[in-house]
Order: C-alpha cells, then structure tokens, then sequence
C-alpha cells in the first residue's frame, strides 16, 4: 500500500469512528446541546501602582480604558497617547490599577471581549471587586456606555467621554450606578447631543449623575477631564455594597 493509500484508509477509519459517535439521525424535533470555547484574544497595557508588591494582602482599585478609533490596530504605543495609560507612564504612585486594552483594527469595542479580559486580570492581580471603574473616550465613550449597560453590575462608576448610547436601554439598565460624563459642546465628530440624551434620560430615572459641557470645546474634551484629579477622586469615593466589600 503506497502512502497515499494509506493516508486515505486512515481517513476514513477516522471518519467512521467519528461517525459512530454520532447519535442516529432520526426524523422530528430533539433536544440538543452544542458548546464550543471560543478564544478571546487582546493586547493590552497593564499598570501596576507602586507600592503594588509590597503588602501582599491589599486589593486595589481598577480602572478600565478604552481609546478612541484612532489608537485601534497591533502597536500598543498608540494607547499610550491620552488618558490614563498616558499619565502612568509619568506617575507611577497612580493609586489605581490601570488596563488599557487595544482594540484591533477596523473593529469595535465588543463587550464580551472585554468582560473577558476584565476576568482574567481580576483572577490574576490584586484587584478590589468593590471599587472597579470604567472610562472611555470617544470609540471609547461609546463602548463605556455599551459596556456598562451589558454589565453594570461589574462597576462601581463610569466616566464616557463624548461618545453616545441608547438613552432608553442606559435609563434601565444604569439604575443605581454613579456616572459622570463629560462632552465638548462644539464637538464636530461626536454630536453632543448624543451625551445631552443620555444624561436627560438617567436624570429621569432618578440616577446619579454628573454632566461636564464643556464651553467651545471640540472633539478633545478628554484631555482635560483625564488630567482633573477630581474625576480620581470621585471614582473611589464609590464602591460597590454587593461586591464583597474592599480591603484597602
């Protein structure tokens, strides 16, 4: 038998092993169970606050960035140019841990993906489940407020940066959770309106949150938000009850 020949027997030897694992088809309607892993792959930037390795048993506040569309594709380098993962490099007593995923090109921030991550840095490091935060600008903006009406249940605040959402789903699903956005009312990329409707719809709802228009301000309404310690200091002045409480 030439190998050729043999590498056609042992495909079928293997496809009729397959084959009789199979349950026998039979006409009508059946319960069924499919599962399948799927793998979740991202480049991302993580900070570690100094001071980090030094008490083994102290949990951290997070934060969690997403940029903008102009820092998407495969050179980290990018997401180093706005917001926190721009001003760690400089400040390293920063008090937060800091992810900072990159989003591949031509793609969009997707939820799953980043719950995902999010996982498996809290199963790896430190990190107080209690005070997780989430920001984002732009791009970013829109996949907070996405983000966080999938899983609101994940933060303890959120801050999106002129980006939009669906006021209806945020009015529901953000009941009870701190936001604080901020917007540039002359913003010629990202209507403003978009952040007006949003903050209109969970003032409605009884929710808490702050709203900073910023006069004569364009698409850039990020860097100064990023550089007021304020928007720090309001993030961990909000926990969350139900997260099992922080050891700080």
């Amino acid at each position: 038998m030439n190998f050729s020949a043999a590498v056609c027997v042992l495909s079928l030897a293997c496809i009729a092993v397959i084959a009789a694992d199979q349950p026998a088809a039979q006409p009508g309607q059946s319960a069924q169970h499919f599962e399948k892993q799927v793998p979740v792959a991202f480049d991302y930037l993580l900070f570690l606050p100094e001071g980090y390795d030094a008490d083994a048993g102290k949990k951290w506040p997070l934060i969690l960035f997403l940029h903008g569309a102009g820092e998407r594709g495969s050179d980290l380098a990018k997401v180093k140019v706005h917001g926190p993962p721009k001003i760690v490099e400089k400040k390293k007593d920063f008090p937060f841990i800091v992810v900072s995923p990159q989003c591949p090109a031509n793609e969009w921030w997707d939820p799953f993906k980043l719950t995902a991550l999010l996982d498996g840095v809290m199963a790896t490091y430190r990190v107080d489940p209690a005070r997780v935060y989430l920001t984002g600008l732009s791009m970013g903006g829109f996949g907070t407020w996405e983000l966080a009406s999938r899983m609101p249940q994940r933060f303890a605040a959120i801050a999106p940066i002129c980006g939009g959402g669906n006021p209806t789903i945020a009015a529901f699903r953000l009941r009870g959770l701190p936001v604080w956005v901020f917007h540039g009312d002359a913003d010629p990329i990202v209507n403003v309106k978009l952040s007006d409707d949003m903050v209109e719809a969970l003032k409605k709802a009884g929710n808490e949150v702050k709203y900073t228009r910023y006069e004569g301000v364009g698409h850039d309404s990020w860097t100064k938000s990023y550089d007021n310690d304020e928007l720090y200091a309001w993030f961990l002045a909000h926990e969350r009850k139900d997260a099992g409480g922080s050891t700080k």
